[in-house]
């Protein structure tokens, strides 16, 4: 929802604008997502942090759901949408292509990337775009935000947006209620990630489990697909980072 004057929480209670953001403290901001919990309130505090960051646009991204079809990534956003219909195919294709470590050390660290030549951006509206990597629970989501040229956006206001969009997204109802799926995963494909974890060989999993070999490596390329991970130690390195094992 877009705030104009004074909006008001599902708690009765009366929310400033958000265009004061900037002036808040982050104490006074993580009272404010308080007041604001709730699943319909996640667009407020996302506004709230692109205002107190100096951004025009903010745009909020599951990875965990980058990999499917569709838009369904998206959780919210006031980009517009041709411009992040645009950006959903890079944007999976990025993430495919980085690493297990690459991901976990971008939690976090702001990063700014240029979107591409063709795009058609709003009036006064930077080609680079900012990204805050963050984690809710098992759920990894990227803040993006866009500026408006000759701005310069503070790194280390950045890094506390990062931990405040984390702390606001964790009131959210309806994100800790999806951020306990056990990804998909079936019985038998945690097994194999078990045993992998364990440092079993693709042929001793088969004698442990009592099927073939070729089963076992089905099982493990399922399980390295639905991950996004490219190799057996990534998979195990998302395993544990995810308390799969």
């Amino acid at each position: 929802m877009e705030l104009s004057g004074m909006d008001v929480t599902a708690q009765g209670r009366s929310v400033p604008e958000a265009t004061d953001a900037r002036s808040l403290s982050r104490a006074q901001l993580a009272r404010r997502f308080s007041a604001l919990a709730g699943a319909d309130n996640l667009q407020v505090i996302m506004r709230l942090l692109a205002d107190h960051v100096g951004a025009s646009h903010f745009l909020l991204v599951r990875y965990d759901l980058i990999q499917e079809h569709g838009l369904d990534f998206i959780v919210t956003s006031n980009w517009p949408f041709d411009l992040v219909r645009r950006l959903g195919a890079e944007l999976a294709s990025g993430y495919a292509r980085s690493t297990e470590l690459e991901k976990c050390f971008s939690v976090l660290a702001p990063t700014f990337s240029l979107l591409p030549d063709d795009v058609v951006l709003p009036d006064r509206i930077s080609r680079q775009y900012c990204s805050l990597t963050f984690c809710v629970g098992r759920t990894r989501f990227s803040l993006m935000f866009l500026f408006q040229e000759g701005i310069i956006l503070s790194q280390e206001q950045l890094k506390e947006v990062g931990l405040l969009a984390a702390y606001g997204a964790s009131f959210v109802e309806s994100v800790e209620s999806r951020t306990e799926r056990d990804f998909e995963l079936t019985e038998r494909e945690l097994e194999c990630l078990f045993w992998i974890a364990e440092g079993k060989t693709s042929d001793e999993i088969a004698v442990i489990l009592g099927i073939s070999r070729n089963t076992i490596n089905n099982y493990i390329t399922s399980v390295m697909r639905k991950t996004a991970t490219k190799t057996r130690s990534e998979a195990i390195a998302y395993a544990v980072r995810n308390n799969l094992v």
